[in-house]
């Protein structure tokens, strides 16, 4: 029998990629703070930081701090909506290049994806050069830097190419993933949390190489299978395979009021409104949900989900909005304002086929109202293409307005 080939896991993280996006688009901004994010309205601003650049980073600014905190630490800095749009496209492209070097990718966000490059060193040479090779190409047809980590396992290889941004190639040796983890903090360790990390450090476990000695009863005790899987990481061990036919498990949206509020009707047309751009997001994928989940943030940051599972998978605005207005309508907000509303589909499953050849009875009634549905949307998803997001819907309250009047 022979024996298994070393593996060379591949893990490309773009670094700062919204951000990056931002100034390669608008020369102006390379070298300079920026802030992808709400607006922060000089400081008063609602709402949270989705990116930082890393000349923003310099001042303390990270991903999901308070943009008015973000102001506040640096008002110089340029500030810019999100442009998700834009970040997909090239997010494509840059998969697109990543597919040049292996067929096993598995992308885990937008900006980040792991290649299994086993066996490609005739094509490649050895993981420092196919390291190289793989961030030149990405610069040279994109014009942006990711950072690189090459490793014998996932999680090695994803702790890699955070030790060295931006633009960084790190090499994990094969044969000495325990040396290569030992100096690194806990929190360092992909799937340790912020509770986990807690817990080891007042235990007084600082370093890997410290989690690793201990013996795994110990942490199976203590943190039950999870803590087995952390002892099993820490000491270089991850079988776990890349897997290329990843697909998205949810879509979501949220916005952020800029003062919490009591108007029942403002919160009902910002669930429509998030109801349509889930829907939008769920059509691109060409994906269908069950679960709708409605997030609400009362004031004074208590954050609630309810969520209801249809009979039927859905990809269109009408559907998703009724879920989460009856989940709104039924929740008790014990008389406090709303922060911050979202909307989520979940249990999602593929192709717009299946709405009709497995859940619904061939001509009835749902058939019908399902075709008028995707019609509709069909409709203003090619008007949106041409025009933009200028394209919108009326919302309930203005139609509801307008049979009044017609009465």
């Amino acid at each position: 029998m022979g024996t298994r080939a070393q593996r060379i896991i591949v893990h490309v993280d773009m670094d700062a990629f919204f951000a990056a996006v931002e100034q390669l688009d608008r020369p102006d901004l390379r070298g300079k703070p920026v802030v992808v994010g709400a607006d922060p309205k000089g400081g008063k601003g609602r709402g949270v930081v989705s990116a930082a650049s890393y000349e923003a980073r310099k001042y303390g600014i990270h991903s999901a701090l308070p943009i008015s905190l973000a102001y506040k630490r640096c008002p110089h800095a340029f500030f810019v909506r999100p442009r998700m749009s834009r970040y997909c496209e090239m997010s494509n492209r840059i998969m697109d290049i990543l597919s040049e070097f292996s067929p096993v990718i598995e992308p885990i966000s937008i900006d980040e994806a792991f290649l299994d490059c086993t066996g490609t060193e005739k094509l490649f040479g050895p993981p420092y050069k196919l390291g190289h090779a793989i961030k030149a190409k990405i610069f040279e047809q994109t014009g942006l830097t990711a950072s690189v980590g090459i490793a014998s396992n996932k999680s090695i290889a994803k702790i890699a190419s955070d030790l060295h941004k931006p633009d960084g190639l790190t090499i994990c040796p094969f044969g000495e993933e325990k040396i290569f983890l030992a100096p690194l903090p806990v929190s360092k360790l992909w799937g340790a949390g912020k509770k986990t990390v807690e817990y080891l450090t007042s235990s007084g476990i600082s370093s890997i190489g410290e989690l690793s000695a201990l013996p795994v009863e110990t942490l199976e005790k203590k943190l039950g299978k999870h803590g087995v899987h952390l002892w099993l990481l820490a000491n270089g061990i991850d079988e776990r395979e890349v897997q290329p036919d990843w697909e998205i498990k949810s879509i979501s949206e949220e916005i952020t009021f800029e003062k919490d509020t009591f108007d029942t009707g403002l919160m009902e047309k910002t669930i429509l409104d998030l109801s349509d751009q889930v829907a939008r997001r769920t059509r691109r994928e060409q994906k269908c949900g069950r679960t709708i989940t409605l997030k609400i943030r009362l004031e004074g940051f208590e954050t609630h989900t309810r969520s209801k599972t249809l009979e039927n998978p859905v990809n269109d605005m009408f559907s998703i909005r009724d879920a989460a207005i009856g989940l709104f309508q039924n929740f008790n907000r014990k008389n406090k304002r709303v922060r911050l509303l979202g909307v989520r589909i979940s249990n999602l499953c593929k192709g717009e086929e299946t709405l009709q050849t497995e859940y619904l009875p061939f001509e009835s009634d749902s058939i019908k109202e399902l075709q008028k549905k995707k019609k509709i949307e069909s409709v203003l998803d090619k008007l949106r293409s041409k025009f933009g997001r200028r394209i919108t819907r009326a919302s309930l309250i203005d139609t509801e307005s307008r049979k009044e009047e017609d009465e």
